[in-house]
């Protein structure tokens, strides 16, 4: 048994959507915790007018019946308000004359997909890659993370994120415990526990912005709070759990790096001062580790401690400052293009790590557990953790 999805859809195409395959039947469904999921995605300071714009609400299409899954294959679908805008530019049907405003795209903006992606599927209106590759597709993938939530929070598994640097502005201390991080759940702003810092990114946000026609990255990190160990395993280089979260979370747009726990800082320590100690909860019957440099993850597989990964995010590669480029048609350099973006959308990048972190956790809970029904899964779950308690 496991968990898949497929996205599809163009930013400014009709609709986006997704299926999803693997969920066990007689998982209760809230769309309005879903939607809920979708308006996080949008919030965030220094995010771009396309989010005054969607009101991203979603359709399930099939496979919930009745408020509960039923086992077959989930369609999701996230209709696009702005494709009334473009209705002729991004029409099915091959035109009978050109619209009167092609949007055609000949000049590509440097660190996008642009220029390689019309290379590799020949194609010499960038339009073409740019609306696919455009960061729209998230919205699919936090609908597909709010299933998974939905799954996990079944079993009591919790996941929440926070920015910790933007620009070159970092919070005092990066150690911040959970509850201050679910805090800051439902925060519209920055979603940063340090006000002083969060204070300072707000100037720098306006700044780039305003002043600079410029643009910012940073680092978010998501938190998983309630993972038995055991989830992944050691003994082949695919079922290692670090490697999936770490595949799940490079895969977002504009994410360059990614960390699991302490993993930078334990580069330069010596052993001693990385690995976390064991200890012994007689009355609960467990094993703990004293400390998580670790993140919650050993030989590919949880531990019990929290999960921490985070996503190092490079400046978004559409700036009002127009960079250096190349007329794909003509060859002559020019100024790249420009499309409406964002300033930064770290904090919106914190969403989509939530969204697909809880995917690879969901995918190795229903691998490790299995169960054709959620009466069947948990069921599964209670022998494995009886299990551990007699270890």
């Amino acid at each position: 048994m496991s968990i898949n999805f497929t996205t599809a859809g163009e930013s400014h195409g009709r609709a986006l959507v997704a299926t999803v395959e693997g969920l066990p039947a007689g998982l209760p469904i809230d769309i309005g915790y879903i939607n809920h999921e979708l308006w996080r995605r949008q919030q965030g300071y220094g995010r771009g007018g396309r989010m005054k714009i969607e009101t991203d609400q979603v359709q399930i299409l099939t496979g919930v019946r009745h408020g509960e899954t039923i086992g077959s294959p989930i369609a999701l679908m996230v209709e696009n308000r702005d494709f009334k805008n473009w209705l002729e530019v991004m029409a099915v049907e091959r035109p009978e004359q050109p619209p009167e405003r092609d949007r055609k795209v000949i000049r590509p903006r440097p660190g996008h997909a642009d220029l390689v992606g019309g290379q590799k599927y020949d194609r010499h209106d960038l339009r073409d890659i740019l609306e696919r590759a455009s960061a729209r597709e998230t919205t699919m993938r936090v609908a597909v993370g709010a299933l998974a939530r939905l799954y996990l929070r079944q079993f009591g598994i919790e996941l929440a994120s926070h920015v910790i640097q933007l620009g070159e502005i970092s919070v005092s201390n990066p150690q911040i415990g959970w509850e201050e991080i679910v805090s800051l759940y439902d925060d519209t702003h920055l979603r940063c526990a340090d006000a002083a810092a969060s204070a300072r990114m707000t100037e720098r946000i306006d700044q780039a912005g305003v002043a600079d026609g410029d643009t910012l990255g940073g680092i978010f990190e998501v938190v998983v709070k309630g993972c038995p160990p055991g989830l992944g395993s050691h003994t082949g280089w695919l079922g290692k759990l670090d490697g999936q979260l770490a595949q799940a979370i490079m895969s977002i747009h504009a994410v360059k790096a990614v960390e699991l726990g302490e993993g930078v800082a334990n580069a330069g320590r010596p052993g001693s001062q990385v690995h976390d100690e064991i200890g012994f909860d007689g009355d609960d019957h467990r094993f703990y580790r004293l400390s998580n440099r670790a993140g919650g993850l050993e030989g590919g597989m949880t531990n019990g401690e929290e999960i921490r990964v985070r996503g190092y995010l490079k400046p978004i590669a559409t700036l009002r400052k127009r960079l250096k480029s190349v007329n794909i048609e003509t060859k002559e350099p020019m100024e790249s293009d420009f499309e409406r973006s964002d300033v930064t959308a770290v904090p919106a990048a914190g969403v989509i790590g939530e969204a697909m972190a809880a995917i690879v956790i969901a995918r190795a809970f229903r691998e490790k557990f299995g169960g054709d029904s959620l009466v069947e899964t948990r069921r599964n779950l209670e022998g494995y953790l009886a299990q551990l308690k007699e270890y």
